[in-house]
């Protein structure tokens, strides 16, 4: 009897030890939403999980109205550091709580702090083996009168761009990609991608809601389906393992 036992915990051991955690860290555009089948709001790793087999484990670690510099401050980033191990994924996604000058809590200097910071996440990923992946914060959707989006992260991007270059780190331009994504959809026709509703018109909302930054779940899922397609294009051998838990 006790052999059948120790059988069936090494059998459960090894499947356990098959899994592949993918951490996700970031703001409210990435975060998992309260009361998630009424509220309207979605962020994208928060409907990560069905794009991948069940050999990859997402667990979001984003929240809402954070920077870089509050997560390490607030020890969020420790506390998946210490849990992290060889061949995890961190996904890393921070600029629209960055860029926020009035908030000493919260504000870094995109060419020093903000980069440094990404940088630290980047180390210490591979100091335990698991491979950092890096991107640019999604677009908002700010439209002109004559119907341009015009760009709202300034250097932000760009400074993730050059960490990524100048690390060797696997990199999605998701600021290129969801700018491509509002354009397609246009002025009008984009607002279903955010949080647009008239007062009553949602049961959630009992005043009238226009946030072009959060998104709905359309908008959600078609940006996790955008990530999810671009670490499939990826030409990257340590992205291997995700590639093939991908659906």
């Amino acid at each position: 009897m006790k052999r059948y036992i120790l059988i069936l915990l090494l059998i459960s051991s090894a499947c356990f030890a098959q899994k592949t955690t993918l951490y996700t860290i970031g703001d409210s555009t990435m975060a998992n939403k309260k009361d998630p089948e009424r509220n309207p709001e979605h962020g994208w790793a928060q409907v990560l999980q069905p794009f991948f087999k069940d050999d990859i484990v997402v667990l979001n670690k984003a929240v809402n109205g954070r920077s870089t510099k509050s997560f390490i401050n607030e020890k969020r980033w420790d506390s998946i550091y210490k849990k992290l191990k060889k061949g995890d994924y961190v996904f890393i996604q921070f600029g629209h709580n960055d860029e926020k000058i009035e908030d000493s809590t919260r504000y870094t200097n995109p060419h020093t702090s903000y980069k440094y910071n990404l940088i630290r996440f980047v180390k210490e990923s591979r100091e335990k083996g698991a491979i950092p992946v890096l991107f640019t914060s999604i677009a908002r959707r700010n439209f002109n009168e004559k119907g341009v989006l015009v760009p709202t992260h300034g250097d932000y991007p760009l400074e993730t761009r050059l960490a990524a270059q100048e690390y060797k780190v696997p990199f999605i331009d998701l600021e290129y990609y969801t700018e491509v994504l509002e354009q397609s959809y246009g002025p009008e026709k984009s607002k279903q991608l955010h949080l647009h509703f008239k007062a009553g018109e949602n049961a959630y909302y009992d005043k009238d809601k226009a946030d072009d930054t959060h998104l709905s779940l359309l908008g959600a899922k078609t940006i996790a389906q955008i990530v999810v397609n671009q670490i499939k294009a990826l030409d990257d051998k340590s992205l291997e393992k995700l590639q093939k838990g991908i659906r």
